[in-house]
């Protein structure tokens, strides 16, 4: 498997070598050594599915210290745009997102760390999604970041009138009410 950074470097793009013939295809989607090396430590304490249909897009999610998440992120079957903004106070890269097509085809996956904000929108007919965390579930520190957000400048390649969203998704605020709040500090390595 090959790990590259993105234009934002904490966040990696992760190729896996597929191994087909006539039969299918054979891939390793995780490997703990591999992913120790070239990004960390990382230790993963839950996984979910989640299936869409065309134009749902669900986020900008991220959960506050000392629950936050690291996410691995890959599409089992359709395709998304797959979107991570840094909301790490300081970071040179604060406010800026990485946006990547995710789909069975390319089985590529994106590694997304605690400090950014993450969203996906459903591109097929319907994209069953799947990401491991580091970090559990927690309702009490989940918030979000609309997905429409001028300042952000995202791309989501559908019509607006296209996109469907959950309640919840529809009332998250605006990316400068971060600001204030400094959730996430940017370290420098």
């Amino acid at each position: 498997m090959k790990i590259t950074a993105s234009e934002i470097p904490d966040v990696k793009i992760i190729e896996p070598q597929v191994f087909g013939d006539s039969r299918g295809y054979f891939f390793e989607s995780y490997r703990f050594d591999t992913f120790e090396r070239e990004i960390g430590p990382i230790h993963f304490v839950q996984e979910n599915e989640s299936f869409s249909t065309y134009g749902v897009l669900r986020g900008l999610h991220f959960q506050k210290p000392p629950m936050s998440q690291g996410k691995l992120v890959r599409v089992i079957k359709g395709e998304v745009l797959d979107i991570a903004v840094d909301i790490r106070c300081g970071s040179p890269w604060y406010g800026k997102h990485v946006a990547i097509k995710l789909n069975s085809e390319n089985k590529k996956q994106m590694w997304i760390p605690p400090g950014f904000a993450h969203g996906y929108i459903v591109l097929s007919a319907g994209a069953i999604f799947s990401y491991k965390c580091d970090n559990y579930y927690s309702p009490a520190h989940e918030s979000g970041i609309s997905y429409d957000d001028p300042f952000l400048k995202i791309d989501w390649l559908l019509d607006k009138s296209q996109i469907k969203l959950s309640e919840k998704d529809s009332k998250h605020s605006f990316f400068e009410n971060l600001i204030t709040a400094k959730y996430f500090q940017y370290k420098l390595e």
